[in-house]
């Protein structure tokens, strides 16, 4: 992938990414998970450290600030994630994006709740205050995992797209080679699962 597309990517990703957070939208359902494992997967380690963090500071400029140490580990639980992607541990097949989504999401709950027990006035510093912490969040918890699917299927089933030339082929009114890249593509992921 070219610097040119890369940085394309990028600046999408994070264009995305800060309008989501911007709109109306249920509770942890961002792609942010989402666009640190595409940046991840197709960019490489710096860039799956500059786009969630990048995304995560102009959200906050308009959202707003929190408390400093819940913020190191929301920022932090990002740069493990797109470490983690980054390191092409996961191929690019559906069925590892999917473990990948869900292992994000629950590192991402298990360390943001932990903090929010521990660095709060909220819960009571004992097992039972962590636990009820924990519990509290769960409905949080399945919007992140729904949303954190959807976004990373449906992100990285466009990005493959793209790199095929399958939109771009539709996009240039070519359809006879927008049916045949779109049966190739599809041949290609049948054989890949």
């Amino acid at each position: 992938m070219s610097l040119r597309s890369k940085i394309l990517l990028a600046c999408s990703l994070i264009v995305l990414g800060v309008a989501v957070r911007l709109l109306p939208h249920a509770w942890n359902a961002t792609p942010l998970v989402a666009s640190t494992i595409l940046s991840g997967l197709y960019l490489g380690k710096r860039w799956a450290l500059i786009v969630p963090i990048v995304t995560m500071l102009i959200g906050d400029i308009f959202i707003g600030f929190y408390e400093w140490p819940l913020m190191i580990c929301v920022y932090s639980c990002f740069a493990l994630i797109g470490y983690l992607s980054s390191r092409k541990l996961f191929a690019k097949k559906y069925n590892d994006l999917m473990l990948l989504s869900v292992s994000s999401s629950v590192i991402f709950f298990l360390a943001t709740n932990w903090a929010v027990w521990q660095f709060t006035p909220w819960y009571t510093k004992t097992a039972s205050g962590l636990l009820y912490c924990y519990f509290l969040a769960l409905p949080f918890f399945r919007n992140a995992i729904f949303g954190d699917l959807f976004y990373t299927l449906t992100l990285f089933t466009i990005c493959e797209l793209t790199l095929r030339n399958v939109i771009p082929g539709f996009l240039s009114n070519r359809p006879q080679k927008l049916v045949i890249s779109t049966l190739n593509h599809l041949k290609m992921l049948d054989r890949d699962a």
